[in-house]
């Protein structure tokens, strides 16, 4: 079945592809014309695009299953509702780093695409876990938010039953988004203009897609605006008064690092999202050419590259998962140590431990306002 359409690619040109939702071979349901697709022209591109997924999406993978482990094997972890919203963030990463690598280097290294089905199955995963990816940022940030306007009420809106409902619904709302081209709302079924970025896909639905995700954007760059705002006018008006107090200063200090790691995550994302998405809206006002196509195909990484930078600006810039893990190192080192020394080890690694919990348990942000 699949072949019945690679054996055809040689005889069709990139100057016949037409985005005519009418085309027979665009819309046969035996296979799909992925000639126009193919936007990788040499075996040089290929390899380096098969290089970038498999590095980029193994040490995403790393991450993730690191940051999940931190947080699920800690029971005073996963009970808080901010590391809920990093578990939901690095699970959507995880499926990303596995679906994105293995779809993209699949279709434009080895042109397999199979069925429409199949493919919009997978295309319908990417879509998912990127756009899930972007949900739990927004509501991480909204977490932050909160935490940094509205401390003294923090802790009675944000509950872990609230944080579990705003997961379930954010997961189950991007589930369906993305799976409707399965569902029948694609460019063939609906007899629309099709996209010249992805096979199957109407233009319509590429741009409601690109609308939800710059209002994710959005509100995601607009909540951590206004934390750095507030902790830069914080800041200003310490030095400006000259406070000296020790409790100013440390103030002083957690403001500095709060700026740091949001103007951190606002770098990343737009470095990794804007190209993509500049492109996308190109594609539908203007027609695109063979190395712009090309272009989007390297572009289109930076989003994994968003996924891999993910846990490394929002979990292990947390100090109580940095101390999670220090603890976690310290036990694996003592394993390696004689058997005689290891009791008083534990005894004193399990002194560290209960005054690592006893500084955390008062802080007002989950997550230390480190992010």
């Amino acid at each position: 079945m699949t072949s019945s359409w690679i054996n055809n690619l040689d005889n069709i040109t990139m100057n016949q592809c037409s985005t005519d939702s009418n085309s027979s071979t665009r819309c046969s349901t035996q296979g799909i014309d992925i000639q126009c697709y193919l936007i990788l022209e040499s075996n040089t591109q290929k390899i380096f695009i098969a290089i970038i997924c498999i590095v980029m999406g193994a040490l995403c993978i790393l991450e993730n299953i690191l940051v999940l482990c931190m947080i699920f094997t800690s029971v005073r972890l996963r009970k808080k509702p901010s590391y809920l919203f990093i578990s939901s963030l690095a699970t959507a990463d995880l499926l990303a780093s596995l679906i994105f690598s293995y779809s993209f280097i699949d279709f434009h290294v080895f042109h397999g695409a199979g069925t429409p089905s199949v493919f919009l199955f997978k295309l319908g995963g990417v879509t998912l876990s990127f756009t899930a990816s972007l949900g739990s940022l927004l509501l991480t940030a909204f977490d932050r938010y909160i935490c940094i306007h509205k401390p003294s009420s923090y802790k009675l809106m944000v509950t872990r039953k609230r944080a579990l409902l705003a997961l379930t619904v954010m997961w189950i709302s991007t589930t369906i988004i993305s799976y409707l081209p399965l569902m029948g709302v694609n460019c063939c079924d609906l007899e629309v203009t099709c996209s010249e970025l992805f096979p199957l896909i109407g233009n319509k639905f590429l741009s409601s897609w690109i609308v939800l995700v710059v209002i994710l954007l959005s509100a995601i760059i607009f909540s951590y605006s206004h934390i750095l705002w507030k902790a830069h006018r914080h800041t200003s008006y310490m030095k400006k008064h000259n406070i000296q107090a020790e409790k100013g200063q440390a103030r002083v200090r957690l403001d500095i690092m709060l700026t740091k790691t949001l103007a951190l995550v606002l770098i990343v994302l737009i470095v990794c999202w804007s190209p993509a998405l500049i492109i996308m809206i190109h594609s539908l006002i203007y027609t695109l050419d063979a190395k712009t196509k090309a272009v989007f195909a390297f572009c289109s990484t930076l989003c994994l590259v968003n996924s891999m930078v993910n846990p490394i600006v929002y979990a292990l810039r947390s100090r109580e998962l940095r101390r999670r893990l220090i603890r976690v190192l310290r036990k694996l080192k003592c394993l390696k140590k004689p058997s005689e020394s290891q009791d008083s080890q534990e005894a004193n690694g399990a002194g560290r431990n209960l005054a690592f919990e006893a500084t955390g348990d008062d802080t007002l942000c989950d997550t230390e306002v480190s992010i």
